[in-house]
Order: structure tokens, then sequence, then C-alpha cells
């Protein structure tokens, strides 16, 4: 009896050393005696309410992408921090409402209780059951509820305060309507070599050297790398796959309905009550009283509504027979349909189209082929990355492999066989000297290996390789001069008025054009340059085979009675004085938490971190 007390009471006493011993752990636990995770200003960020925050805010990010988040990459995402400061912001609010004495009282606080829709019951009126079950499923007490309902009403008072008022004045939405529908009429006429009545000189040698000379940057080649590679495509092995007939068959076979398409027909149908109505339409169109298109719109109905699109004879279950029989343009029925009794219109016939197996057996064996091959470089991958891998060089690897070998002096424009191939162009920008080459798939199912051997920096051509181009460099710089000179003479006479055709220029008339518009033949800046212009000005803009010449006739501002730019000028006036509260109270707030500063309890944050590990 004494052994059976003595145990008993050493259990005892090793269950308080083991109930002291857990007592630091409850610290920062979610249950432990630590309720904060934070102080801001003297409001405290309670453990629940930022664990409830960052998990819905998990469950959202899940929602958005459509998979499972782990909690360490959410945190490398910094998702736990984003949480917490916003809790930190809203505490700081909530301080500030406490110094400022704002409250709503017990009276508003029924009211907005009672106008939440999860607490009312099925005639709309308050049901304190599910008041109390919704507040339990929350995890939370009444007066924890009660107190956050406060908090988030006091909360919606202070950020109307701040922002009541500030609306944008409507110079800002007229300016932007102004700069949107403003619209120009103008006159334009692209001038070439044509206009003039002399030719330009032609450079001499010495001026196309001197051109060279003093414009290289026109001239320069660019960087490049020299690459050496080893490649293996399907079409290099296709003559080593064998096709045989019966894979062709088989694969016919699979795609008889891509070469084999039965006649359709673009129909429209419309249906009848019953068999009466149907015929007694039929009898109107037979008599030339009524056309199909009239019987369709008498019935409210558009074209489109009645519009079956082709379709098959079997499509049309039993009415196809009737349908299949009459020619373009005309009307079957009444007959069947799954609507009741109906009339089709044949609007057009696609006949039948048929390929055989002997015709359709080239294109299928290219395939079939192609496809082999690529199957077959796939074994050969692992193969060829042992060789790699055992120090083999890519001069080794073709002599061993099926690869090709080539070199290329690479740079980004470059699209001659490899280079055009992206996942070529991805590794040749990357590529160093001290790297190994290693085997890479192209897009194609092909595959390579490279090896970058040098770069040569960007310098300018050869004067022989370009010396056509320089000329004709010369040659449109002095025709422009010569345009403008032209122009500079006729200037007086333009800016009267006078027509562009009186000078046998071909005038381009346009109107109602908006910053959007765009002028075939002009250059990117055209619009952009009329929009800078006053009515009645005349301008010059440079082209790449001469000059175009442009004189602004008129400019038409947006009509400010017009419905559509009131309703606009409402949207742009709504939207940023929206934009404008939204900044002001953010930068409100983030006054507020420089007054009240955020106190961190690490502990406490780790250990709500360590539930959702």
């Amino acid at each position: 009896m004494a052994q059976s007390k003595t145990s008993k009471t050493a259990v005892w006493i090793l269950m308080g050393l083991l109930i002291l011993g857990l007592g630091g752990f409850g610290a920062t636990s979610l249950t432990g005696t630590v309720r904060t995770v934070g102080t801001v200003g003297d409001k405290d960020i309670s453990v629940d309410d930022y664990a409830r925050a960052l998990q819905e805010e998990l469950r959202a990010l899940e929602a958005q992408t459509g998979q499972s988040l782990p909690f360490v990459q959410a945190q490398a995402f910094g998702i736990d921090r984003m949480v917490l400061s916003r809790l930190s912001t809203t505490r700081s609010i909530d301080a500030e409402n406490e110094r400022l004495g704002i409250s709503i009282g017990d009276e508003n606080l029924r009211q907005e209780l009672m106008n939440i829709p999860s607490f009312q019951g099925l005639d709309g009126s308050f049901d304190r059951d599910a008041y109390s079950f919704a507040i339990d499923q929350a995890g939370m007490n009444e007066s924890e509820f009660e107190d956050s309902v406060r908090e988030d009403t006091v909360r919606s008072l202070l950020q109307s305060a701040v922002v009541s008022g500030l609306v944008m004045p409507d110079v800002y939405a007229d300016t932007v309507i102004k700069f949107v529908a403003e619209e120009r009429d103008f006159t334009w006429s692209k001038l070439t070599a044509d206009n003039l009545t002399r030719a330009v000189d032609a450079p001499t040698e010495a001026e196309i050297e001197a051109h060279y000379t003093e414009n290289q940057d026109r001239f320069m080649l660019p960087a490049t790398r020299q690459i050496t590679y080893a490649w293996l495509s399907p079409e290099m092995i296709i003559d080593q796959v064998d096709v045989d007939e019966a894979s062709l068959q088989n694969l016919y076979d699979e795609r008889d309905a891509e070469f084999n398409r039965p006649e359709r027909r673009l129909v429209e149908r419309l249906a009848f009550a019953d068999e009466a109505a149907a015929q007694a339409a039929m009898d109107q169109i037979a008599a030339g009283t009524a056309t199909f298109t009239s019987l369709v719109e008498g019935r409210g109905l558009s074209l489109s509504d009645v519009d079956l699109g082709d379709v098959t004879k079997a499509d049309l279950g039993e009415a196809g027979e009737a349908v299949f029989l009459a020619p373009a343009n005309g009307i079957a029925g009444p007959a069947p349909s799954n609507l009741g009794p109906a009339l089709f219109r044949v609007n057009g016939v696609l006949a039948a189209q048929t390929t055989t197996f002997d015709e359709a057996k080239e294109l299928l064996r290219e395939e079939l082929a192609a496809d082999r091959s690529r199957r077959l470089i796939d074994t050969q991958i692992g193969n060829i990355d042992d060789l790699l891998a055992g120090g083999a060089t890519l001069e080794e690897l073709v002599a061993e492999t099926d690869m090709e070998l080539g070199t290329i002096n690479w740079h980004p424009l470059s699209e001659d066989d490899l280079a055009g191939y992206e996942g070529f162009r991805e590794v040749a920008s990357t590529v160093t000297v001290e790297d190994f080459p290693q085997i890479e798939v192209l897009e194609d199912g092909g595959i390579f290996a490279l090896r970058l051997e040098g770069e040569t920096p960007s310098q300018p051509a050869p004067l022989a390789d370009v010396a056509e181009e320089a000329a004709a460099q010369i040659t449109a710089d002095r025709t422009t001069e010569a345009l403008k000179g032209l122009i500079e003479t006729l200037k007086p006479r333009l800016n009267d008025g006078t027509s562009f055709t009186s000078f046998g220029f071909t005038a381009n008339e346009e109107v109602e054009m908006d910053r959007a518009a765009f002028v075939p033949g002009t250059p990117a800046e055209f619009l952009s340059e009329i929009f800078e212009m006053e009515v009645g000005e005349l301008r010059t803009l440079d082209s790449p085979d001469g000059l175009i010449v442009v004189r602004l006739n008129a400019i038409t501002e947006p009509a400010t009675d017009d419905p559509e730019v009131t309703a606009l000028k409402a949207a742009i006036t709504a939207q940023l004085s929206s934009g404008i509260s939204q900044d002001v109270f953010a930068a409100y707030a983030q006054a507020l938490q420089g007054m009240y500063p955020t106190q961190i309890n690490q502990q406490a944050l780790n250990a709500v971190h360590a539930n959702f590990q």
C-alpha cells in the first residue's frame, strides 16, 4: 500500500515538472501564454488575427495560381511580411482613432451587425443562432467580433474624412479628352528625285571615302562570336528510317476524317410550332408573297439566329435527304428537326473532298519518317552525353556519331541554318570559352552542342564592301536638301493656300485624323509632328526616299455636348479622383506608422510560422 502511494506521488511530481518545462513552449505557441505577435502604439496585433490573415492570403494565392504553395516559398515571396505590414497599418489607424476619440456607439454597432447578410434568417431579420454559429466558426467570441466590427467601421469613418472632397478639377479631364479626341485635317505630299527639274550630282570617289570616314557609325558590322558546333537534325537521318506500308495505312485510317470529308451544305433553319404553320410559310414563299428572310425577320430573329453553319447530311437527321436534294439558294421543307417542323434554306454547297491512300502516301511517309527520326535521335542522346562527359571533342563526336560539324560567325541577327533556332540562339548568346560542350535539344527534335572559339567586336565594314551604300546615302542626302530648297522657294505661295497640285505634287487629303491614326507611306513620327502644328502651318519631314511636305488645314475640338464625351469625362474624373484618394490615404497611413512604431515579437511570429510548415 505504501509503495502504491509512493508511485502515485512520483507520477504527480514528474507531471508537475513536465508542465513547468513546457511552460516556455506555451509562450510561443498559438495556444500559449503570449497572445500577440506585436504591438502598434498601445494596440496589439493578436496571434489569431495574424494567423487568420496569413491563412487567407495563402488561400487567395493558391486560388490564383491553381496549385498548393509551400509556406517556405510563400515566405520567399514576402507574403508573411506583406500581411504583417498590412496589420501594422491597420492597428496604427486604430491607435489614431482611439487618440481622436472616434467611436460608433452601441446603437450603430447593433445596426451594423443586423445589416450583415450572414446573420440574417430566411425572412431577412437578424438570426441570433446564425450570428453565434458564424462567430464560433471564425474562432472568435462575441466580444472580440464586436470589437473588430467597431474598429472596422471607425476606420472607414476616418478614411472617408481624410479623402472626402478630393475631386479632380474638370480641366484635367478636359485636357485628357482633348488630347485623345482632337482631330486634324491636313494635306500632304511625298516628294522624290522625280520632282526635281535637275538630277543631283553623283558623288565622286573622294566624296564617298570622306562620307564613309565621317559616318562610320552608319557602316558598322555587328559584334560576332566564332562558334564551332556539332548538329543532328531529323532531316539528316531521315534516309535511315524505314516506313512500312502497314504503318502508313494505319496512319491514313486514323486521319480518315481529314482526308475524306463528305459533302456539306451551308444551311439556315426556321422552325415552326406545327406542320400546318410550316407548310403555310412554304406556300407564301412559293407564291412570292414572302421570302425566307422576311419570315425570319417577322419572328423578331436575325439570320445569325437561324444559321446552322456547314453541316453534313447526317447532322440534319431526318431532314438530311430533303435538304441535300435542294439546290444552292433553294429552300427545302417542311422537314422534321429537333425544334419541330422547319424550313431549310441552302446558301451553298461544299463538295465532298476525297484524298486516296495513294495520294496521301507521300505526305504521310514524310510525317511518319520525321517522327521516327526524332525518336531515333532521342535514343542517341544518352550515348552522345557519355562521349562528351568522357572528354570527347566536337570533332571526335562527329566522327563517332551521325552529327555534322559546322562553324558560324554568330550575331543576334543571324538566321541561317542552325542560327534560326531559338534554342541555339539562347545558348550561343551566353556560352563562354570556359564552358564545355553539352547536348541541347532544338524545337524540331534535333540536337546540337557548341564551343565558343572567340569573339570579334563591332567594327566598320571595309569601304569596298559599302561603297555603293555610301554613294546612295550621299545621293539621298543631296536629294533631300534639293527638295527642301524647292519647297523654300514655293513657300510663299503654299502658305497662301495654293493647291499642291499646282506645282505638280500629288495632294493627299486626310480628314478627321486623331493621334491613334496611321497614314501609310509616312514615318512613325508623322502624326506627332502634325499635332504640334498650327492651322495653315507648312512643314517638311525627311523620308527615306525624299521629303514629305504637309499643311494643316483644320483642328476639330471634341464635341462637349456629345453624350459619349460627357460619359468619358465623368469616367476619367471618377477614376483619377479615386486614385488620388488612395494615394492621399496611403500617405496618411504611412505617417501614422511613424507616429505609432511597430514592436514585433519574433518568437511569437516563429511559432505561428511553425504551424504553417
